[in-house]
């Protein structure tokens, strides 16, 4: 990891995950569920959350919309894609509102906690997997 990549984790008050992001934590995950059910497990894991309330869920277009008031204000993106049957795809994308420019990093342990939580949940398949996906 660079250096203006390792300011990037903690200068900014936004993080999200992508396919081959460069900390490994922060990779597109994958779990052995259909749609429907990965979108039932997000909605259980905020719910359980105090202050974290769903603002909207659309099962069409794989979203769900979360709203955290309590402490840091923060806006939660889940984006849930169905790669393949029984293979699904979660990205996380986190906004925190501060008054500074940056959260020192706390939009990223956002996204920690909740892939763990994801974890203990659904079965995980892998991290980053989309080019091996897209060969078969």
């Amino acid at each position: 990891m660079g250096i203006i990549q390792k300011a990037k984790l903690y200068l900014g008050n936004h993080t999200e995950t992508k396919e081959n992001h460069f900390d490994e934590k922060l990779r597109t995950r994958y779990y052995k569920a259909m749609k429907d059910k990965v979108i039932a497990e997000i909605e259980g894991v905020i719910n359980q959350r105090q202050g974290y309330e769903i603002a909207r869920v659309e099962e069409d277009r794989g979203e769900v919309i979360v709203k955290v008031k309590k402490g840091k204000k923060k806006l939660i993106v889940f984006t849930v894609i169905m790669v393949r049957p029984n293979k699904t795809a979660v990205d996380i994308s986190v906004d925190t509102d501060t008054v500074l420019f940056t959260d020192f990093g706390h939009s990223r342990h956002v996204i920690y906690g909740i892939y763990e939580d994801l974890d203990k949940r659904l079965t995980f398949i892998g991290s980053g997997l989309g080019d091996e996906l897209i060969k078969y």
